[in-house]
């Protein structure tokens, strides 16, 4: 019987699995959490968490998602030829463009302040428009002075036809902290004041914090793309990404020599060191460096030595030989060494890890095609 061995890569690059599958299952999941009248957007800003917000919107638009959440009016306009009928939120609203942009590009700003809400209003479009509040994030949004003062002068919103009103949570993934209902009561009060258009609050956690926090629409962004939302070990969504590097060489070593930039790894007995073709350019965070873990086969095996630009450097002295030989793949990141794992690694977040993830990979998409 020939003995089992790691897949063959055949590329120097590491290898970015993103299944779109597990994206539109996970959608299909939060949507699942809502209470009757709410409906489920998507956030993908930072392209789609860097996975790619064309291939991911015409995924979550084939299985029903309407709304669209961008940063920037850069991405709005580069995603409008991907959904040509979708709604396109942009949270920066009128400080990246015009009022002219907005309307020709089809694409909603989020109104962050009275000196936006007069520049729209003044506009006399009737293009659809959104205001943001904050009620707690101390970020973007109508601060209350600004609030109070719309509310006493409603003229303000002059003719403008508001899609949405919405805030956004601060402490959405720790449930217990008493801030989520101080911001719901807020938001609360300021529908109370601007009842007009949907109400939106919940973001990927917030949806489980219960129905009282959906309103007409949530806004998941991390939780659709394999990050747990709630502060449970056991994530109720899928793995969205794998991540596979490539040996580039593996190395028999003994003391006294040392691994990478500034001899900073000792060996301490004789071992093997294998090569790996990623690095920080490629978001290998350097925090990884000492920190990390890899997977090859059943064996968990440390990263050694600093984190370099191209490459990092796994002890394997674990490892079989024929299992760890150059040209076979190492999982990075994986079903059993997922986003929030590596993060906790890196001392970071999940989110961190998905955006940085770099160009260079060799991006392997799967599933996405419209249900039947």
């Amino acid at each position: 019987m020939s003995k089992p061995t790691q897949p063959i890569m055949t590329s120097a690059r590491a290898q970015l699995y993103i299944d779109l599958d597990a994206i539109t299952s996970n959608y299909a999941t939060l949507h699942q959490q809502l209470s009757d009248n709410a409906t489920c957007g998507a956030c993908v800003k930072a392209d789609a968490y860097g996975l790619g917000q064309e291939r991911v919107t015409q995924a979550l638009s084939a299985v029903g998602c309407e709304d669209f959440f961008v940063a920037y009016i850069e991405g709005g306009i580069a995603l409008r030829h991907a959904i040509p009928d979708a709604r396109i939120h942009v949270f920066s609203g009128l400080a990246g463009g015009t009022v002219e942009e907005f309307v020709h590009h089809n694409l909603t700003p989020v109104l962050n302040s009275l000196d936006e809400i007069m520049v729209w209003s003044k506009s006399g479009t009737r293009h659809a428009a959104n205001i943001h509040v904050d009620t707690g994030m101390l970020r973007l949004g109508l601060p209350p002075d600004e609030l109070a003062v719309l509310v006493d002068n409603p003229i303000r919103l002059g003719n403008i036809n508001v899609d949405i009103v919405m805030s956004h949570l601060t402490c959405a993934d720790m449930p217990k902290n008493a801030a989520n209902d101080k911001q719901l009561n807020a938001f609360l009060a300021v529908r109370e004041a601007l009842p007009m258009g949907r109400a939106s609050l919940a973001n990927s956690s917030g949806i489980f914090l219960g129905p009282e926090y959906h309103f007409d629409l949530v806004r998941p962004g991390a939780a659709l793309y394999g990050i747990n939302p709630t502060s449970d070990e056991l994530s109720p969504i899928r793995q969205v990404v794998k991540l596979q590097g490539k040996i580039l060489q593996a190395r028999s070593v003994d003391t006294p020599q040392t691994v990478g930039y500034g001899a900073s790894h000792q060996v301490t007995g004789p071992g093997r060191i294998a090569t790996v073709g990623t690095g920080y350019a490629d978001g290998y965070l350097r925090f990884l460096s000492g920190n990390g873990t890899a997977r090859i086969g059943d064996y968990v095996v440390p990263v050694v030595g600093p984190v370099s630009m191209d490459m990092i450097s796994l002890d394997i002295t674990q490892v079989p030989e024929h299992l760890s030989q150059p040209g076979m793949a190492v999982e990075l990141i994986g079903p059993d060494h997922d986003i929030d794992t590596l993060a906790e690694e890196a001392g970071t977040i999940g989110y961190e890890i998905l955006t940085s993830l770099g160009q260079r990979h060799r991006r392997v998409y799967h599933g996405g095609a419209p249900s039947q």
